[in-house]
């Protein structure tokens, strides 16, 4: 018996009981459907949510701060005993940019106090960070206006910052300014501290606009960037003491690293040295191992529906053994070995797998459509209501999964029905004609 043959007797054989074979296929259907379907929610939830943490900032760096040591800190004359800081110093900066897959170490800090910024009659305001770089390239932000080369006495601003301008002299009920301009032009900075009496003290400077960033969804967007030379002589003014880097370290350190798949070791042996590290990779790892185990959970959901269909498959291949037991005799009788007999009943129940497996792929998929035509015209509307980034998609579905689905189906038909195929391919003959 060639192959086309068998197949032909198979399809015959299962047009026989279109009634069973059609309920039997029903439940792989639904089993097979519910796997890729939950399997393809579970996709797109962990799509959003990573396209969601684009907004987080660049992936290759690590945020370091000052931490607490465990044992004696031995880096640079800056370092101490258990218990004491470790200081993000030049000695701290030497050290972890030796670290393999280090390209960069960014010292940053920040003004303490706080300043009015004005525009002509608006004034605003926004965090002033120092960098001790001249080039913000390496922060992993680029420039909408401008360049993102930093010398003494110039700024550059983030996307936002000039919606934080306001006119202090408008009057109730007025219409507020359109943001300014601000790029190209020379910010008159008010600096303000408070003396020992809380007397209020301020001093005036100023700083050209050289440029402004793309949005990133980060601290960047509210951020005005001066050199640190520049932040150190305004907070020697606020503090009244001279900045002493190496005894004080930064209060922050930018780490770009090489590779993405290094940020974490990277991460993991800064912390070793005594100081707090984090990365939004980190975030983005925990984001995804929480997706996993939610497409897993799915998953299995839709596998116990799949586990009834084998247990419906198992049964109506025993039934139809027992229906055609003098049938299976007759063709023993004429020549049929058990190979022949165990493959028609095995292709039989690989038939109702395969079946089932398609119906449910097909099914998954059309209900995977309208899915994503309703729940991102819902999301939408929801995203313009709150001014947040609706989905790019609702359900993703690979084109391994439905494939894998279709092959797990059609395998779990035929692991079905084997026990019934081995007892129709061992029945003797003559018992099998004499059977009513």
């Amino acid at each position: 018996m060639n192959i086309f043959d068998l197949l032909t007797l198979i399809g015959s054989n299962l047009s026989r009981r279109k009634g069973r074979v059609a309920l039997t296929t029903i439940g792989v259907i639904i089993g097979t459907a519910a796997v890729v379907l939950l399997v393809s929610l579970g996709m797109g939830l962990q799509q959003n949510a990573e396209a969601q943490l684009g907004g987080i900032g660049d992936l290759t760096r690590v945020m370091v701060y000052p931490g607490m040591s465990d044992g004696p800190v031995e880096i640079g004359p800056g370092g101490g005993a258990a218990g004491q800081t470790a200081p993000l110093n030049q000695a701290a900066i030497d050290t972890i940019a030796a670290i393999p897959g280090v390209t960069a170490v960014i010292p940053q800090d920040y003004l303490q106090s706080w300043a009015i910024i004005r525009s002509g009659r608006l004034e605003g305001g926004g965090q002033i960070i120092g960098v001790g770089t001249e080039d913000l390239g390496q922060l992993g932000v680029t420039a909408a206006q401008g360049e993102l080369t930093l010398a003494r006495g110039e700024m550059i601003i983030g996307s936002q910052v000039a919606s934080n301008f306001y006119d202090p002299r408008a009057r109730p009920g007025q219409e507020p300014p359109p943001p300014p301009d601000l790029y190209g032009q020379t910010l008159n900075i008010e600096l303000v501290k408070y003396a020992e009496d809380g007397t209020e003290i301020r001093k005036k400077t100023r700083a050209r606009v050289v440029g402004v960033l793309e949005s990133i969804q980060d601290e960047p967007d509210w951020s005005l960037y001066m050199s640190m030379s520049d932040l150190d002589g305004y907070n020697a003014w606020i503090t009244g003491q001279r900045i002493d880097r190496d005894k004080n370290g930064y209060n922050t350190l930018i780490v770009k690293v090489s590779d993405v798949d290094q940020v974490l070791d990277v991460a993991d042996q800064i912390t070793a040295l005594g100081f707090q590290a984090w990365s939004p990779q980190s975030f983005v790892e925990g984001i995804s191992s929480f997706y996993l185990v939610l497409q897993v959970a799915f998953g299995s959901m839709g596998a116990i529906a799949l586990l009834v269909a084998a247990i419906g498959i198992a049964n109506t291949m025993t039934m139809a053994i027992l229906e055609r037991t003098r049938e299976i005799g007759l063709m023993k009788a004429v020549g049929a070995n058990n190979r022949q007999v165990l493959s028609i009943f095995l292709g039989e129940a690989a038939g109702i797998g395969f079946l089932g497996g398609l119906g449910g792929v097909l099914i998954s998929w059309g209900l995977g459509q309208i899915l994503n035509v309703l729940v991102l015209s819902y999301m939408a509307g929801q995203a313009v209501q709150t001014g947040g980034m609706p989905p790019t998609v609702a359900v993703v579905t690979p084109l391994w999964l439905p494939l894998a689905a279709l092959g797990f189906a059609t395998l779990m038909g035929l692991a079905s029905g084997l026990y019934p195929a081995l007892s129709a391919a061992t029945l003797a003959p003559m018992a099998a004609l004499k059977y009513e």
